[in-house]
């Protein structure tokens, strides 16, 4: 089934999907820009994997991708040896680190392999603390390099990517930074209402550019992730809207019910 919404779903905002949804899409991005490169040219998925320290109450924001976890029953320790030396334990809980993976794409240029351009979907942990500085640190040490940068934000939730000038107005937005044309960065805008883009991916010169169909890739990603089998179109979703465009989002959502 496809999405009531005639662009970007905001339901999926939901960390209980987003990060089902964020590997899914990445997947078909690139087997989409597999069609569109020209033989010289490579897309290939990469993963960062990064240890942070999530407090309890953020846990279920930021999960790896694949958990499977069981409770053991706690021990009580054993008695010490008879006339040992004993002290009494102060019982303080561990700081745990919690793994997370981030998705990207890289363009290969052949046949040596050479990095042409980084595609990034954001995600809340590129937005918000404690992975946000982590990004921008990695976005900063890129764009010192002659590499395309493409950022596809989906997410109304969280911090923007920061830019010299503010942003146009606009719920979602795809940021192309040309490694040969900085500090310019070309900025895409568009609503909750509009229909997905297709935005430019840069190669190099004097190749030109191919222009992927974000709404096609949403398209297939939304429906091989089954999704409308299971965001509850009934309820209004978790992100914040205004009222009005909440309104509209329900009368959209109303259009779903039992469909899946």
């Amino acid at each position: 089934m496809p999405s009531p919404f005639p662009g970007m779903d905001p339901y999926l905002e939901d960390p209980a999907f987003w990060s089902d949804f964020h590997a899914t899409f990445i997947n078909y991005w690139r087997e989409a820009l597999a069609d569109l490169l020209p033989a010289h040219y490579e897309a290939r998925i990469d993963e960062k994997v990064r240890l942070i320290e999530v407090a309890p109450s953020r846990r279920k924001l930021i999960e790896p991708d694949v958990a499977v976890t069981q409770r053991r029953p706690s021990r009580t320790p054993s008695p010490a040896p008879a006339g040992a030396a004993t002290l009494e334990p102060v019982t303080i809980p561990l700081v745990i680190e919690e793994e997370t993976h981030e998705r990207y794409i890289e363009i290969l240029h052949r046949p040596e392999r050479s990095l042409v351009a980084v595609l990034e979907l954001l995600s809340p942990a590129n937005k918000e603390e404690p992975g946000r500085s982590d990004y921008l640190a990695k976005r900063n040490a890129l764009v010192r390099h002659p590499i395309h940068l493409v950022e596809v934000d989906f997410l109304i939730a969280g911090r923007r990517l920061p830019l010299e000038n503010p942003l146009p107005p606009g719920d979602y937005y795809a940021l192309v930074s040309r490694g040969d044309r900085r500090p310019d960065c070309d900025v895409y805008a568009w609503t909750l209402r509009q229909r997905l883009p297709s935005i430019p991916i840069p190669l190099l010169s004097p190749d030109p550019d191919v222009w992927l169909d974000l709404a096609a890739v949403f398209a297939t990603t939304y429906e091989r992730g089954r999704y409308a089998r299971s965001l509850d179109y009934t309820s209004p979703p978790l992100v914040v809207l205004d009222d009005e465009t909440r309104r509209w989002v329900m009368e959209q959502a109303r259009g779903s019910n039992g469909r899946a």
